[in-house]
């Protein structure tokens, strides 16, 4: 089989037989022909050239089907959603999820008559939230930002031998195609914040759903009335970037690992989170079902968490994550902001909570910093 490192090189790229060039053309145009063709281009039905390559790729990564490619993260799980639950229908969310995501449920579903339901973290809450209209269960792990693992395999397994159909979709951002592949645990949907690791180098603004022919087939027809496609320049970068996919995040995983453990071993540090740490609570269940255990460690410093990230200063505080550049934020303040107080404080979100989206740096350069910081 062919490893994940040669995947992201040479899946999905497009033969230049004009040139012999070793990179996907471009196809800017958003006019083609349509004589004699059953399947129309056009990016608004998600069937450009340069949208089928990024496609290729995810797929092949995740073990996928096929797949749509978004203008972003929200409009790829919001879409997804969609696609399978209206009026009548209820929908079980983790806890732990990104805060736009938590945010829509709150916000929206009322708005076209969907019900919801807010489980903890654990497959067993899972199970006992689902309901007689229940058709979504929606999951993320790594969550974001208490990086809460969930066993992919039993919340599979709970949407299973219902007498409705339920469809699973999971948030793969934080795991990243390279070091977590839930389809094979019976996971129905995957969507990535391709804004994150896929495009890399916080420059691109993209999502993705990945899943079987047939389910890609509803997630598309729902996204040509909704929009939200990308044009053919940005599918570009994100391929490109996608080559490299593998080698950033194996290195950025690496450094996210040696900080966690000098967090941990730190006086100054009160809690960290992290699935690799032997002490964390889901390190067994990490192991069990990721290759790697990623490269976001979020803690909570003893001493003002705003006078730390301003001592910094090759660490930058910025919104997002997943870039080559490490960067450091207060979900209270940024992520998760449209989420209450209380129901921050009932997750476990504190307001002295950093989460830190660890980079390509060279480790003993990281650690300096945050050791000046923390000084």
């Amino acid at each position: 089989m062919v490893k994940k490192e040669t995947q992201c090189i040479h899946s999905g790229t497009i033969e230049n037989g004009g040139t012999g060039g070793v990179t996907s053309p471009v196809f800017p145009s958003t006019a083609f022909d349509y004589l004699e063709k059953d399947d129309l281009p056009y990016p608004r039905y998600f069937n450009t050239p340069n949208q089928k390559a990024v496609v290729e790729k995810v797929c092949a990564l995740e073990g996928a089907e096929d797949g749509v490619l978004f203008a972003s993260g929200m409009a790829a799980i919001t879409t997804a959603i969609f696609a399978f639950a209206g009026s009548g229908d209820h929908v079980v969310m983790m806890d732990e999820l990104y805060g736009g995501t938590h945010a829509f449920a709150t916000d929206q579903f009322k708005k076209f008559g969907i019900e919801h339901t807010f489980a903890a973290t654990d497959s067993g809450s899972i199970a006992a939230a689902i309901r007689e209209n229940t058709k979504v269960i929606v999951l993320e792990s790594p969550a974001n930002p208490l990086l809460g693992v969930i066993d992919i395999r039993k919340a599979a397994e709970s949407a299973r031998g219902r007498k409705q159909k339920i469809i699973t979709i999971i948030d793969n951002t934080f795991a990243t195609p390279v070091n977590q592949n839930p389809l094979k645990y019976g996971i129905d949907v995957v969507v990535h914040s391709g804004t994150k690791y896929l495009g890399g180098h916080s420059d691109l603004c993209c999502g993705m759903t990945v899943t079987t022919k047939e389910y890609a087939k509803r997630i598309r027809e729902t996204a040509k009335h909704l929009g939200g496609s990308v044009n053919a320049l940005t599918c570009y970068l994100l391929e490109r970037s996608l080559k490299t996919l593998a080698i950033r995040v194996g290195r950025q995983t690496e450094n996210a690992a040696r900080i966690a453990e000098f967090f941990e071993a730190n006086r100054k540090i009160k809690k960290v989170y992290y699935p690799g740490l032997a002490c964390s609570p889901h390190h067994e269940l990490a192991k069990s079902q990721m290759e790697g255990f990623g490269a976001i460690v979020s803690f909570e410093p003893d001493a003002d968490a705003g006078r730390f990230v301003r001592a910094l200063r090759l660490i930058k505080p910025a919104v997002s994550l997943g870039g080559i550049e490490s960067t450091i934020c207060s979900p209270a303040v940024t992520s998760h902001a449209k989420m209450s107080a209380d129901e921050r404080k009932r997750i476990g979100i504190s307001d002295s909570l950093l989460r830190l989206s660890v980079g390509i740096e060279h480790s003993d350069d990281l650690l300096a910093d945050i050791e000046r910081a923390l000084k």
